[in-house]
């Protein structure tokens, strides 16, 4: 091989040709052992472990290589890829990235960036590649549960994200509570001669004392923020009074701090009166009817004479 690839213990992997070959015979792989130093710090670095594999899989690789089992694979291939192949498939690009988008907003930058401490991708790969390739993973993820609208393949992301964000919330309030809801700091001001002095006042002891300003803590905003946007707050949680009692009510139950809007005599009172005026317009239809012209001639050519429906209206109102 002309061109290898090393691996340096202390500077990552590098491309090079080889400064030293030793064959091995008895490797069933290759049977050649390449060397280079490393041109930052000259150590002889050996051949990367995961290039070694690959001779492996390509020494194992199989195929037709008859004209007839090469024209039965061609045959394999008619009528595919189906649609619900494509749908499954096309997001292989994403895996091996030959035609895939990469968030180019975020260049590679080898320890340039703040979650570069924590990183584990190899700082000469990252250096190679066109931008930072955690970046471009949260990009491709993005990407596809956006494309295939599934939500839920964000599920991890956002949950640590919420996680630290409720870790910055918990330090706020340990910070609030260490330095005080408030805070006092002396008043200036310009005196005659246009210095600046402290701004000062006697009291009625004759004592001088310096005029303090008195504010809220300016975390106060940022936790209050935090809160609503997030959702966190106790009505958001379902931890208030009201939605507590209201959970805890049967269906058609009247909550026991409402106030009633008219007393139980006011109601008995109300109820009497509608019935009072209900016997009258009993009153009222039974006289009409009986003084309803069609219905007196419709009793005579019949022979019969029509019933009226007596209702007594002091019967009505004691019911």
């Amino acid at each position: 091989m002309k061109e290898v690839t090393f691996r340096c213990g202390r500077h990552g992997a590098f491309k090079a040709e080889p400064a030293r070959v030793d064959a091995d015979p008895e490797d069933a792989v290759h049977p050649w052992r390449y060397f280079a130093f490393c041109p930052d710090c000259d150590a002889e670095c050996g051949q990367a472990h995961w290039e070694r594999s690959l001779l492996k899989a390509w020494q194992k690789a199989t195929g037709p290589t008859s004209d007839e089992g090469k024209a039965a694979s061609a045959e394999n291939l008619v009528g595919h890829p189906t649609k619900e192949e494509s749908l499954r498939t096309r997001f292989n690009a994403m895996k091996h990235g030959a035609s895939a988008k990469v968030a180019t907003y975020f260049p590679a930058k080898p320890d340039g960036y703040a979650l570069c401490a924590t990183c584990d991708v190899d700082r000469y790969y990252c250096s190679q590649q066109p931008c930072c390739v955690k970046q471009t993973q949260n990009f491709m993820l993005h990407h596809a549960a956006f494309e295939q609208r599934k939500p839920g393949m964000l599920t991890g992301m956002y949950a640590d994200m919420q996680a630290a964000i409720f870790s910055i919330l918990q330090q706020i309030i340990m910070t609030i509570i260490a330095d005080g809801v408030k805070l006092t700091r002396p008043e200036f001001h310009f005196d005659e001669s246009g210095k600046l002095s402290l701004a000062t006042y006697t009291d009625e002891l004759g004592e001088k004392r310096t005029i303090m300003e008195v504010s809220a803590h300016p975390l106060l905003k940022a936790m209050s923020e935090l809160l609503t946007k997030n959702n966190m707050s106790l009505a958001d949680m379902g931890m208030t009074n009201k939605v507590i009692e209201a959970e805890d009510m049967l269906p058609g139950q009247v909550s026991r701090n409402v106030v009633p809007l008219i007393s139980d005599d006011e109601y008995r009172r109300q109820q009497i009166a509608a019935l009072k005026n209900l016997s009258d317009k009993v009153m009222r239809s039974n006289k009409l009817t009986s003084a309803d012209p069609v219905l007196v001639e419709f009793g005579r050519e019949n022979g019969a004479v029509g019933e009226v429906i007596d209702v007594d209206a002091t019967d009505v109102s004691e019911q």
